[in-house]
């Protein structure tokens, strides 16, 4: 093993930056491979035009005939652009993207052929659903699925196949893929903000939820990760002892790109302009050979393909330069890990950001309204927030090198705090026109400035307003954005919808001006979720005894933090919402916690596998060394080798009990997998919790020890300060 270590480090330290033709301006590349507005109506007739374009703004359905009409244009731009096959990409719940690819080609007559593609082809096709988890709802005999197409998210080509997103849903109707839930909640969230916003501007039609993530990663050499076994089945390194160098020094955070690196994001950042991903941003990260790319924000839906999309590129793009991408959270012990920021917002047709003020206190009190429906609904729906991050390997991350504590709060600062410390003080009912003009003055009218000079970030928040957005950090790197949107959108929807309610119920009962109303459920409101503020440092004991005091719940494991999802009042909150029935709410349980335990359990065996067969193994045959060198000074000096074979036997004594620790530890390992293999659902995912997981840092304990004990010649696993350091 040792040797297959050295070859790659030799093979690494051989690589050249692949060179990068960039001939074009990003501008002029953007799109050119997505059947967007611009090639639609190149390709299609104006009332297909027309037709695709009503069902992307108003949800209208599109005619069979208008289908057939879209379908042969789209063929066409697709061949033109060297297509030959067409694909209905989909997101299963995998959290990956699935595809399966069919030719344009049809034969005629046996002897004779043509290229074909209509609307059946496109609007529906019928994947095999019985492979993909489903939590329940399909059997293994019920194979029937569907995947439709989705107009709101635009075609592309990638690899010279036409791929068309798609939502998948079971035979039955219920949805097994992450976008459907996600627009269903898109749709409640258009609704009930529209309808608040109306309170403002009763000509207001259509609220969009947006999405900018920030998608964090690491990059290490393909040989690199291919000599690590743990890498390359569990995505993250099970054992490794800590390089003497890490990100103490701070110097690799928005440090010069490694040239290997460089040349991957140019070429990563070709393929992404090609395919309309507008990526903005690219730059180091804290951990070495860590890295990170944004994009300029749009409207969720389409953010959260493009992020699905930009993940199975990079993979591609990397292997062109001979990297491993590593989107697992937590990838290396005792640095940074990585994630991907949600920055979440609202906006109008027009683009006006809710949750941007204005320049009159009107606007700036629509600014208000939602800012804070949007922490209530966080406060009254944290423990599902949490459970909208979970993942095992997430849970690795959370709590630790700047990553969020698992508690969910909001940051929003002292200065925005104070804003609405002073709103807790509006009078109760109708406001005299002093408190009025005081209000909109000297308290909504300052808003502006307030954010522009004093908006600051706390990187311990998992949730925390930066200006114009709210940055929900907790997401994992590895994460679909479509299961925390969908949460989030979900959960705001309820709250605006409360608060119509509310305000409506004010002007009715107690005959209040607009503007009276909204200050009133406001002020209640500011009081009701003022525990789940938090502007302090996320680490720590003084959090956890302040946040279980304030009744904020602190779930730090998976399947402490799933629980919620099976409660009557997530269920309820969801039908509510039309996002998703009780059936597709439990599935969805069941497969985190399914996929949870069957992480947890690949981890446990391949650390078994490595340490037994790997670490132990090296360690005796360096033992095997330390005896015969010990032997050999014995027949020199006699009686008098004990002294000068102090050390070396004081070491083959250290490493029989790490040697010893790790087998015993491996074996009471197997005992307790094989215990929560006999149990199932929340039961087992527990078992591995509690039972199996603490055993994975006693072992890699011995093994680290071992690694720092053994002839480096020897060892066979590549190092850390080689993963993370040979560039």
């Amino acid at each position: 093993m040792s040797i297959i270590r050295f070859n790659a480090l030799q093979e690494t330290l051989n690589r050249k930056p692949v060179e990068v033709n960039q001939s074009e301006k990003r501008s002029t590349l953007f799109g050119q491979n997505v059947f967007n507005k611009h090639a639609m109506q190149q390709y299609l007739t104006r009332a297909a035009y027309e037709s695709v374009m009503n069902a992307i703004e108003h949800g209208t359905r599109i005619d069979r005939k208008i289908a057939d009409q879209v379908a042969v244009s789209m063929k066409d731009w697709a061949m033109s652009k060297g297509a030959t096959h067409y694909t209905h990409w989909f997101q299963p719940l995998t959290g990956a993207t699935a595809e399966k690819h069919d030719a344009f080609f049809e034969s005629i007559n046996g002897s004779l052929a043509m290229e074909k593609f209509d609307g059946e082809q496109l609007v529906q096709q019928e994947p095999d659903a019985s492979s993909f988890p489903s939590g329940g709802i399909r059997n293994t005999f019920e194979a029937r699925g569907f995947t439709a197409w989705d107009p709101t998210s635009p075609a592309f080509i990638y690899e010279r196949t036409l791929c068309i997103p798609t939502i998948f849903v079971a035979y039955t109707g219920e949805a097994l893929d992450n976008k459907t839930p996600l627009l269903r909640s898109l749709q409640a969230i258009d609704t009930h903000a529209t309808a608040v916003c109306r309170y403002f501007d009763k000509n207001i039609n259509k609220v969009n939820a947006t999405l900018g993530w920030e998608q964090e990663f690491f990059l290490i050499d393909t040989a690199l990760a291919l000599s690590r076994p743990d890498i390359q089945l569990t995505g993250r390194t099970l054992l490794g002892h800590s390089s003497a160098k890490g990100q103490q020094l701070d110097d690799h955070y928005f440090g010069i790109i490694p040239a290997r690196a460089m040349s991957f994001m140019q070429d990563l950042e070709e393929e992404c302009m090609l395919l309309g991903i507008p990526v903005k941003t690219r730059h180091n990260e804290v951990a070495p050979n860590q890295f990170e790319v944004a994009p300029i924000f749009e409207e969720a839906n389409l953010a959260v393909d493009h992020n699905s999309l930009l993940m199975d590129v990079m993979q591609k793009v990397a292997d062109r330069h001979q990297f491993k991408v590593l989107f697992h959270e937590k990838p290396f012990a005792g640095i940074n890990g990585s994630a991907k920021h949600n920055n979440w917002s609202l906006a109008l047709e027009n683009g006006t950001n809710l949750l941007s003020p204005g320049k009159t206190p009107m606007k700036n009190l629509q600014f208000l309204t939602f800012f804070v429906n949007t922490i209530k609904a966080v406060y009254e729906n944290e423990e599902l927030l949490r459970a909208a991050v979970v993942s095992a390997s997430n849970d690795y991350r959370l709590g630790a090198n700047e990553a969020p504590p698992a508690i969910i709060s909001v940051f929003i600062g002292a200065q925005l705090s104070a804003v609405l410390d002073e709103l807790e003080n509006v009078t109760k009912g109708k406001l005299s026109p002093k408190e009025k003009t005081d209000l909109k003055l000297n308290i909504i009218g300052k808003i502006p400035e307030i954010l522009l000079d004093n908006t600051d970030i706390n990187r311990t928040s998992p949730f925390a307003f930066t200006g114009n957005k709210f940055e929900f950090r907790a997401v994992g790197s590895s994460a679909n954005c479509a299961g925390p949107m969908t949460v989030l959108n979900t959960i705001v929807a309820k709250q605006l919808k409360a608060f119509k309610q509310d305000v409506d119920l004010l002007i009715e009962s107690k005959n209040l001006k607009k503007d009276e109303a909204v200050f009133n459920v406001l002020r209640e409101y500011i009081k009701a979720s003022k525990k789940i503020r938090f502007d302090g440092d996320g680490y720590g004991e003084a959090w956890e005894k302040e946040a279980k005091k304030r009744g904020l719940s602190n779930n730090k494991t998976t399947p402490s933090a799933l629980k919620v999802m099976s409660s009557k009042k997530v269920i309820d909150l969801y039908e509510e919402m039309n996002v998703m029935s009780k059936i597709e709410v439990e599935a969805r349980y069941e497969i985190k916690l399914e996929e949870y335990t069957k992480r947890l359990q690949i981890e446990s065996r391949v650390l078994g596998d490595i340490s037994r067969n790997h670490v132990v193994p090296t360690a005796i045959i360096y033992q095997n060394t330390l005896l015969e060198n010990t032997k050999n000074l014995k027949e020199i000096f006699g009686g008098d080798y004990k002294s000068i074979a102090k050390e070396q036997i004081e070491l083959i004594m250290t490493i029989s009990k790490h040697i010893t620790e790790i087998n015993a530890k491996v074996i009471q390992m197997e005992a307790a997998r094989s215990n929560a293999n006999k149990q199932v659902g929340l039961k087992s995912a527990e078992q591995y919790c509690s039972n199996v997981k603490p055993f994975f840092e006693q072992i890699r304990y011995h093994c680290d020890k071992l690694e720092t004990m053994v002839d480096d010649n020897l060892w066979p696993l590549t190092k850390y300060r080689e993963l993370l350091f040979t560039k």
